[in-house]
This record gives C-alpha cells, structure tokens and sequence, in this order.
C-alpha cells in the first residue's frame, strides 16, 4: 500500500472463438498509459491545456513492469509493444492456435497505480484506490483481428468478453466495493483475502478504501452500490429514487444482467450532468431530490449500458450514447413532464422574460448541439471518440445522438425505437455487437425507408434548415412549398396552431423543392414547422408563416439584460451596462446593445454608445458582422465586418477609426488539432482632431491598407506562431515578420522566444509616428489597448504592450525609421518568477545600424493579463542603481472579461 504496487499472478484461459487461426494474443495494458510524458494519454493532457500530468512527480506516475508470460508448458513467451499503440502487449504463441481451441497463460508483473488526479483513477490522498484498468487482459478479437486502442482517458477500452475469478491480498482495514460476486476468505496477521467472481463481462469495479463512504440499495432485481454525494437526503429518499430508475431502465431497456452495480461519485465526476455542475452551491432552482435523481439517473444509465453492451466504445459510442440520452428524456417526459430548463428560475419574477427560463428541461439537450454547430464545430456522430474535440466528446455528440434517436422515434411513432433498443439488449446479452446490429434491427421493425437517418444523421455533418415558400392560403386549405436551406431532405413535421394550440400535425417527406403541399387548415392562424423541436435543426427562427394579417413573419423587438438563449418568435436586443477607462476620457460608461445571443448568428450587430465624463462628449464603438461557415473543406469561416471608434487620444483631441474588415479562418481536418490558421484584410481609415496639448510631428488624415497572416499551434507543452504582415499607405509600406515559441519542460521550467522583424518597403515622410517602437509602438492604427497612448512620462506611459521590438526598457534609441530586427527571450526560474532578456538591432536613415539589449525580472503572474517587469541591465547600463528607478518599472494588466474567458474555455474548442 505504501507504494501503491499491485503484485499480480494471472492465468488467461484463451479460448479461440473466431474462425481464423491466430499467432498472437494482443493484451490490453492500459495502466502504462501513465508511465512517460510521450503516450496517447500524456498527448491529449497536452492538447487539453492541462499541465498536472506533464509536472508530476515520477511516483505519482503508473506504470506496468516485470512482465514474465509462460505458457502450459512452463516455456517463456516474447511479447512487444508496438510504437504506435504501446498501450497493448502482443504475446507471441509458440504454435498458431487454431480455431474452437484453449491455451494458457501465466503472469506474473507489477502494476503501479497512478495519482487520480489526473484522470480521478488511482490512489487518492487519504489512500483509498479506484482501480481502473489495472490488469493484463485480452482485446476482443473481431472481423479478423484485434481491436487495438491507446488509452486516451475516454473509458473505451475493447475487452474480450471473460469469465474472472480473483483472490485479492489487502490491509485488513481496507473495504473492499465491487460489483462482482464477493466473498472473505481468510485473515492472517495483517492481512484480509477476498475472492471475486463474474461471469460474460468486459470489465468490473473494485474499490479499496479505508473510510467506507458507499451505501447499498437493494431491490428485487439489483443490489446498487453508491456513494453519490448529497447530504441533505436521508436514506430512505435515496432508496426510493434509485429504485424509481432502476425499475424504470429495466422497463425500457432490460433487465441487468449481473447482481451488482457500482455507481461512485467518481463515475460522476468524469461525465457530469452539464448546467447543474456550473451552477454555484448558493443558487438552487432544483430540488435536493431532482438534483440525486438527475445525477443517478444519468450515471446508472452510463454504467448500466457499458457493462451490458458490448460495444466497440471508440468507434460505436454513438450508440451508447443516444440510448443513454434517449432513455433520460423519455424519464424526464414521464415523471417530471413540466420541468424547465432552469428550474424554479422561471418563477423568479425578473427572469420570466428570459428564455432561457422557460425551455422545457429536455430543450436544453438541442441548444447544447446547437452550441456547436453554430460553431462549425460539430462532428459526424459515427467518427471515433478519439478525434472529438472535447465538447463534443463529453456533451454535444451526446447530446445529439438522443436527439437523433427521439427524432427517428417521433418519426416511425408506435415505439419502433424503444422496442428496437429492447430486442438489441435482449438478443445481444453477454454477446459482442458488431457495428450495424442496431441498424438491422430498426430497419428490420418498420416498413419505412430510414437509408436516410443513418446517411445524413449519424453518419454525416450535414445540417437540416427547413424554411416555407411560396405560401398562399384560403379559408378551409393552405399551400405552400418548404424549402431546405441545406440541400438535406429528411422527414420534417408540420404543425398548424391556433391561439398556442395544436390543431393539426402532419410528417411530411420532402425529395425535392418543387413539392407542393395543400393541407386542409383546421382554423390554424400559423402554420409551424418542427414546432416541438423534434428534428435537430440549424435554426429554427424561419420555421413558421402567420395565417393573418398583412406581415407573416413580423417578430416583435424584445429587450433582454445581459445575455440569453435565441427566441425564434423574437428579434432579441440585449443590452449591457459597460464601463471603460482610459486616461483622456475618463470613466466611460454605457450600453451595449447587441444581438449576440448564446448560439452563434450570421448576422450581428453590436453597438455601444457611451460618454466620455472626462472629457464630457459622447464617444462609444460599433461594429457589423456576417458570419459564412463552409462546413465540407479546410476554409472554415469568412467573417466580413464593419467597425467604428471614437474616443480621446488627448485631453483636447479625439480620433475616429473606421474599419472595413474580412477574416479568412482555416482549420485542420483534424478538429482536435490545436492549430489555427487565418488571413485578416482590413483597411484602417483614421481622423484625428489636432491636439494643442500634446502635438505631434504628424498631424494628417491618414489610411492603412493591412494585411496579416497568422499560423498557430498551442499546447501546454508546446506553443508555436507565425506571423506575417503587409502594410500599405500613401506614407509608407512595411513588412513584418513575427515568431514565437514557448516549450514548458518535465521540471516545470520554461522557455520562451519571440522574433520580430520589420522592414520598410517605402516611406516618405519624415515622421516617427508610422516607425518601427524599440519598446512602446505609436499604435498609429489603434489597435492596442492603451490607458494613456499619448504618454510619455508618468505611470500611463510604463504601460506595456509586447509588440513591435518587444524591449521593456526605455532606451536612446527608441524608433527605426528603416529596419528592426529583436528576439525576445525568457525563462522562468521559480513558478512565476521569470528572468527575460532582449536584444536587437535596429536601423535609422543616415545612421548606422545599432545594436541594443535588455534584461531583467518579470513576474508572471497571469501571462497576457498581468505581468510586472524589473530592468536590471541594459544599453544603459545598471538600471537597477539608477534614479528614477521605480518610473523604468513595466507592466501589463488586462481588464478584459472575454479575453479571460478565453483562458478557460480553449480546453474545449
């Protein structure tokens, strides 16, 4: 226990059950996964921006070691881990083991569990151990070979199907919690032997804990063992909630095979139930019972069907996934058919308007897909859980595969799905399911042709976006046309509505464009298409026509504070009371007022007027977006915009900054790829008053033509970027060129680099303004957030910006009016403790070339948001002995909640 080593002796009864001859059995060794910084694992902690495994100390690390295999014969075996899944062992049998034949084999090796807090697995601080993956066992062997898979933290491993028998050796204060079939054997001095059994499974639970924290439940059926957390429930409401959903599962899935389940907090931890995790302890608009329940409901679900479906879990996760959401919105639909989204939050007087109160609580389930998809992040439902991007992987996928399997059952009506999902479980029990069992078994329980779900709905991207056209109407009938936007034709219901009710529902089943349709009208003043939200639509806001009056679709403005989710029936304004400073206006307040709902639009507006008290004039900002996605190739995103500025430059001087703007975004095919690729063109239209107060040596009306190019991949371990620029006015033109480089190493030291180089292609004019900044830029195209651009001296001016040069000390030669060349560099020496460094050379007309350094200390406290830098020792020498030290002193400080934002949410993007 000390060590937190398992000593293993095994024996593997191999039974050969494929018709192929094999050579070879390729065992699961998934434990390694966390022995070096160079697995799959360790890959995808890097991607996802989490540091802990890569800084960990080598005894927080799990390994697999002294692997010794002999066969019946007491003769040694080889065995090998490939490069390219080292997560599994291939054993090489000394004769081919023919099919419907048994071979043996003994191990003996060591397993060292790891630290759970990197996956929740392992040993945890008060020396309790959730074993996962622990042991050496056989990979299922499927359409002639086996399924080998690294372990990424998704819990998909692919075990052969096995019978177990375990004698387990603990401290006999130890706990044991399975769900196998368990009994104490013997205790001798310190020491207690249990011994486990189970038959027809892939895989087990086994706890040890010195504090037991699981309670049991029993019923008829099942034994359940939990230790999901809530304090304020007593037993007896746990008991009748857990047995409400056991009950419930076994009604519309099927009965579990196995007399035990585990359901720990763990288990929850790692695939929570999203919105009621995020939500602060002191807000409660769910009941202590519906939160259990919730949380229950979704963990049993998940483990129930993993331990009874034998499923390929990278590859057919979908499967799992939409019997699991489907099942939790039928639960919902049954016993908690009016719950909201927010729960009692839409009783709450000021949030009846928003409506993201009033969705219905299964609603929410669409508009995280659509989070994505919006986004032009989602990603086909069958593709392997490997290559989701995390939001996808733990939510949206998820989310959407229910989705997909209620809209195919609102579609074929009579239960064809729940009673296909029930024969699935049923004839598949304790058998492997190949990957179009199911989709035999729903084509085989309906007549109608369904080619089309699984083409377009799980198998592709493709997005659905029904819209009428050509709509005329009578007293008795209407006639109209729909229209997919998408050029994707799946079945689609209509409704007609009257007064908010329901007078008519038809599916109907579009091929092309040119169907009309005439439907008898039942009084209806609006005819609505997917009014239920059945199909997982791209938008739904041009799904309905009005039967009356002279304006069909005239939605009427709603005001809405801060932020909420899109209203179909509404033109949304939000609004938000915003606040800014700078050291010329002033405090700056005023009211956003946007369109930009939690759901991604084509179309923004974003508007801010504001006034200026410093300089007591209005000022404020705007800006027009359209938004383009191309979904089916590596261009991902055209963005064409429009934007505009004023505020104080000076006390006594303002400035107008008009942009029109294109963005070009690319993405790799690999959506879990952290690389990004963009080309912005913009031209930069600037008009200064002229200032008495601080003059400068270029007082005109000026216009920059810009053009970037911008390559980044960013990693925890790793951060690569390439920069390049063009810039074009009747001044001057420039080139520049920047790159940066970061690598975080195994001691948690770190290194940094950054070069840039500027070169002008023409200038005639013989001001600084438009040159190349040592160590603070002119910004003559304010882009930069300066609290005192205008600043020379005081506290405003030591503001930094890493841009340009790059330096932080304020040397004699500050610009360069031909060239600059710099690389910046720094290494941290204790946590956020860095030493940095600067050097460079620079070039002025009728001068010679000039070289120029820096050095000193930068606290790192929170990178790009706030940083303190110490000059130490320059080109002029011992700054830290000089006067005036504490005005040489730089720093950066960041006030912008979204670029905060950022920070947090790149793990899932």
């Amino acid at each position: 226990m000390e060590n937190k080593i398992l000593n293993i002796q095994q024996t593997i009864t191999y039974y050969n059950q494929s018709t192929d001859s094999i050579n070879s059995i390729v065992l699961n060794d998934w434990n390694n996964a966390y022995s070096n910084v160079n697995s799959a694992l360790a890959k995808r902690f890097s991607d996802e921006f989490y540091r802990g495994f890569h800084l960990a100390k080598e005894e927080e690390r799990g390994r697999t070691q002294n692997i010794t295999i002999i066969d019946e014969n007491k003769l040694f075996l080889s065995w090998q881990r490939n490069t390219t899944t080292p997560d599994v062992i291939t054993v090489k049998l000394r004769e081919k083991l023919a099919p419907n034949q048994i071979t043996i084999l003994q191990l003996t090796y060591t397993v060292k569990i790891p630290s759970d807090r990197f996956t929740k697995f392992g040993y945890d601080d008060i020396d309790g151990l959730n074993l996962k993956n622990w042991y050496l066992t056989p990979a299922r062997y499927q359409n002639h070979h086996f399924i080998t898979y690294n372990n990424e933290n998704l819990e998909d491993v692919v075990n052969a199907i096995s019978d177990y028998d375990i004698e387990l050796k603990i401290p006999k204060n130890y706990s044991v919690i399975t769900d196998l079939n368990s009994t104490f054997s013997s205790q001798r001095n310190t020491f207690s032997t249990y011994r486990l059994h189970g038959e027809k499974r892939t895989d087990f639970s086994l706890i040890l804990e010195l504090k037991p924290t699981f309670e049991s439940f029993k019923n008829e059926d099942l034994n359940v063992i939990t230790n999901l957390k809530d304090t304020k429930l007593s037993f007896e409401q746990k008991a009748v909630i857990i047995d409400c959903i056991v009950k419930y599962t076994s009604a519309m899935i099927g009965k579990y095979p196995f007399d035990k389940i585990v359901i720990s907090e763990t288990d929850y931890e790692r695939n929570p139930f999203y919105g009621l995790n995020q939500l602060p302890s002191f807000i409660s608009p769910f009941s202590d019972t519906f939160v259990y329940e919730i949380k229950f409901l979704k963990t049993y679900l998940n483990i129930f069907l993993k331990n009874s479906l034998a499923l390929d879990q990278r590859k057919e996760a979908w499967i799992h996934d939409a019997i699991q959401v489907y099942t939790m919105m039928k639960y919902i639909d049954t016993n908690h058919p009016n719950s909201k989204m927010m729960g009692s939050a839409s009783t709450f007087k000021l949030l009846k308007s928003f409506n993201l109160t009033n969705l219905d609580f299964n609603e929410q389930y669409s508009y995280f897909y659509m989070l994505m998809a919006r986004k032009n992040l989602d990603q086909p439902l069958n593709i392997p859980k490997n290559e989701l991007i995390k939001f996808n992987e733990q939510i949206a996928s998820k989310y959407r595969a229910g989705l997909s399997l209620r809209y195919l059952d609102n579609y074929l009506e009579n239960q064809v799905v729940t009673t296909s999902i029930q024969e699935l479980y049923k004839t598949k029990e304790g058998l492997e399911i190949i990957n179009d069992d199911f989709e035999k078994i729903l084509k085989k329980n309906t007549s109608k042709n369904i080619d089309w779900f699984f083409n377009t709905i799980i198998n592709s991207r493709k997005t659905i976006d029904y819209k009428f056209a050509n709509v005329s109407k009578t007293k008795d009938s209407v006639s109209f046309n729909i229209k997919n936007k998408t050029g994707v034709f799946v079945p689609i219901p209509l409704y007609g509505v009257s007064s908010g009710e329901i007078v008519l529902k038809k599916w109907l089943e579009p091929k092309n464009e040119d169907t009309l349709y005439t439907i008898e009208r039942n009084n209806a003043d609006k005819i609505i298409l997917n009014y239920k939200n059945e199909v997982p639509e791209y938008n739904l806001r041009n799904n309905w026509k009005s039967l009356k009056g002279f304006f069909p679709n005239n939605r009427p403005v709603k005001f809405v504070f801060m932020k909420d989710l899109e209203d179909p029936y509404y033109n949304q304004i939000l609004y938000v009371p915003t606040l800014e400073y700078n050291l010329y206006d002033g405090f700056i307040p005023g009211l956003r007022l946007h369109n930009r709902t939690i759901l991604d639009k084509p179309f923004n507006f974003d508007i801010t007027p504001a006034y200026s008290i410093g300089a007591k004039t209005f000022s404020g900002s705007g800006s027009l977006i359209i938004n383009q996605n191309y979904r089916e190739t590596s261009l991902f995103n055209v963005a064409y915009a429009l934007s505009g500025s004023y505020y104080h430059y000076a006390p006594d001087a303002a400035y107008t900054k008009f942009t029109p703007n294109v963005q070009i975004r690319f993405r790799d095919k690999d959506y879990r790829s952290n690389r990004k690729e963009l080309i912005n063109i913009r031209q930069v239209i600037l008009n200064r008053d002229e200032s008495k107060i601080i003059p400068t040596d270029f007082s005109e009306n000026y216009s920059v033509f810009d053009l970037k190019y911008y390559n980044t991949k960013t990693e925890v371990t790793n951060h690569f970027s390439f920069m390049s620029e063009i810039q074009v006015s009747s001044k001057f033109s420039k080139a520049i060129t920047e790159v940066s480089y970061r690598k975080l190493f195994q001691n948690n030291h770190q290194i940094n680099f950054r070069l840039y180089a500027g070169s002008f292609l023409h200038k005639n004019t013989n001001s600084e303004f438009f040159s190349f900044a040592l160590d603070r830029p002119t910004d003559y195209l304010f882009d930069y957030n300066y609290y005192g651009r205008s600043e020379d001296t005081g506290f405003f001016s030591q503001q930094l910006i890493i841009a340009e040069g790059g330096f932080k000390s304020k040397l004699k030669t500050p610009y360069a009016n031909q060239w600059i060349t710099t690389l910046n560099g720094g290494y941290n020496i204790w946590n956020w403790v860095e030493v940095y460094g600067d050097i460079g050379y620079l070039k002025n007309k009728y001068h010679n070339d000039t070289f120029l350094f820096d050095s000193g200390i930068r606290l790192n406290l929170v990178t790009d948001y706030f940083e303190v830098y110490f000059p130490v020792y320059s080109s002029n020498g011992w700054e830290i002995g000089q006067n005036k030290y504490n005005e040489k002193i730089r720093f950066i400080i960041t006030f912008s909640p979204k670029i905060v934002l950022n920070l947090f949410n790149r793990k899932w993007f």
